[in-house]
């Protein structure tokens, strides 16, 4: 399958576009976009670079707020555009300091974001879908049906949340903010909604918008190998891919997407990667399965399998979630798992797992509204 193939496919989940209060959202425009929306309106060019900063670099709620504008141009923008944030459903916060949102896009579908802090530092974990079409079988989102991709506005509003909760907008400097690196790891495939994500990205990467560097921008698939080589010429950022399986008869099972793309294409497709070197590793992320990959020879497989390719392998203990089919392996069997890779001169963290009590945890995202009405809406 090509990307043509693969973009038209994405195509049936496109949403139809949402407005806010009858207007359309100024936020997931681009800086042409907004030329060209300027034009419309009958205003001059420069009007659209004023609305550029004072949306991406200073994050404006109202367009009657931006007094770097005229009065008579804030009206007539205002008349025709407002500016949107995704609604808080809920908001539950770890004890280890992680917050999980619940959010109401314009048209009431919801998906969850993630923040994980660190000391100095901390990522979002975004989503990109409503709902997942991947159905690995040790992940809660992927018992869900896909609805609808997420607009680029929609994959922006969750950052611009993000930045708007921090208190983050009177921050120039990315090295003094909390939010620091963005991750392609919440419920959905960036791979199959690759237009939109691409769109959202190139707005969140701008210098001279909201400045996250391709550097601190991690993109997760589970492998789909027509795209990768694309989104690293096009985006150039990190990659990581949920392995989680070193033989096509496991991984088929967790991951089916494995049927259409094995393990073999997969790798060769990172060994092919363009913004891989050894200074920019591509991540392999790795659930460790009780009884399922996690033996010894699973190790030493996993290390031949990456052989040559400037990888960082993850291992992530599993997190559970009702009804999982899974165990978690033990904590010495990772160990031993871990020491083997190790030795082999892979960096391989135990990924402590985040968040796990409000289920924000790698695999726990999943939003029951969502699923009743992605159920709803395919049956009907």
């Amino acid at each position: 399958m090509n990307t043509d193939n693969i973009l038209g496919h994405a195509a049936r989940f496109e949403p139809a576009e949402t407005l806010i209060d009858g207007k359309r959202n100024l936020v997931g425009l681009t800086m042409d976009e907004l030329k060209v929306e300027m034009a419309a309106l009958g205003l001059e060019a420069f009007r659209a670079k004023q609305l550029w900063t004072a949306l991406y670099c200073h994050g404006a709620r109202d367009v009657m707020d931006i007094t770097t504008l005229a009065k008579p141009a804030r009206e007539k923008i205002a008349a025709h555009f407002a500016v949107g944030r995704p609604t808080v459903s809920a908001a539950p916060v770890s004890v280890d300091g992680s917050r999980k949102w619940l959010l109401a896009m314009p048209d009431g579908h919801e998906v969850e974001a993630v923040y994980i802090p660190e000391e100095d530092r901390g990522a979002l974990c975004v989503s990109c879908q409503v709902g997942c079409t991947n159905k690995c079988s040790f992940c809660h989102t992927g018992t869900m049906r896909l609805v609808r991709n997420l607009d680029a506005s929609e994959i922006l509003m969750q950052v611009m949340l993000a930045r708007d909760v921090l208190n983050e907008w009177k921050i120039p400097d990315l090295e003094k903010r909390m939010l620091s690196n963005i991750v392609l790891m919440g419920m959905g495939e960036p791979l199959f909604n690759y237009a939109n994500v691409a769109k959202a990205l190139k707005i969140i990467m701008d210098e001279g918008g909201l400045a996250i560097g391709k550097r601190r921008i991690t993109l997760s698939t589970s492998g789909v190998v027509p795209m990768i080589r694309r989104c690293g010429e096009e985006l150039g950022v990190n990659l990581a891919i949920s392995l989680h399986a070193v033989t096509d008869e496991v991984r088929d099972v967790l991951i089916p997407l494995n049927k259409k793309y094995p393990i073999a294409d997969l790798i060769q497709a990172c060994r092919d990667y363009p913004a891989a070197t050894n200074a920019r590793r591509i991540t392999f992320e790795y659930v460790m399965l009780k009884g399922v990959n996690d033996s010894p020879a699973d190790a030493r497989a996993l290390v031949k399998l990456l052989e040559g390719i400037p990888a960082k392998i993850n291992l992530l203990p599993y997190n559970p979630w009702p009804g999982s089919p899974y165990e978690c392996s033990d904590d010495a069997t990772i160990q031993k798992f871990g020491d083997i890779v190790n030795r082999a001169g892979y960096a391989s963290p135990i990924r402590t797992p985040r968040g796990r009590d409000i289920m924000a945890a790698c695999g726990q995202l999943k939003s029951a509204s969502v699923k009743a009405r992605a159920g709803q809406e395919r049956d009907e």
